[in-house]
C-alpha cells in the first residue's frame, strides 16, 4: 500500500493550497481517509475526514470553512483543499487511510503517506 502526498509548499497568509494523497495497492473505495498535520515539537492532529462515497466530511474546528476534503475514487486520490491560510497552518500534513471509518484519531488509521511540507509566512 502506497499513499503519496504532493502539493506542499511555501505561501504567505491568506494564500491557497490544493493537497493531494494518490493512492495504490487498497480498495480506494472501501477506506475512509484523512487528513492529519504535525507541526515541530506537536502532535500529529486531525485535519479532515471523509467517507467512502464522499457522502459525509468532518474537519476539526481549526480548518472549518476554510478547508475541504474531497475524493475522487476514480483516480484512487483525496485531496484537501486549503484556502484562507494562516501561519499556524504551517506543518507536515499526512493522509491516511481507515478501513473502518468515522474516526478522529490517528491510532485508527491503517495506512500513512509520507508528508508534505505547508507552510505559511506572515
Amino acid at each position: 500500500v502506497q499513499l503519496q502526498a504532493s502539493g506542499g509548499g511555501l505561501v504567505q497568509a491568506g494564500d491557497s493550497l490544493r493537497l493531494s494523497c494518490a493512492a495504490s495497492g487498497l480498495t480506494f473505495s472501501s477506506y475512509e481517509m484523512g487528513w492529519f498535520r504535525q507541526a515541530p515539537g506537536k502532535e500529529r492532529d486531525f485535519v479532515a475526514a471523509i467517507t467512502w462515497s464522499g457522502g459525509h466530511t468532518s474537519y476539526a474546528d481549526s480548518v472549518k470553512g476554510r478547508f475541504t476534503i474531497s475524493r475522487d475514487n476514480a483516480k484512487n486520490t483525496v485531496y484537501l483543499q486549503m484556502n484562507s491560510l494562516k501561519p499556524e497552518d504551517t506543518a507536515v500534513y499526512y493522509c491516511a487511510a481507515d478501513s473502518l471509518g468515522g474516526s478522529k484519531s490517528s491510532k485508527m488509521y491503517d495506512y500513512w503517506g509520507q508528508g508534505t511540507q505547508v507552510t505559511v509566512s506572515s
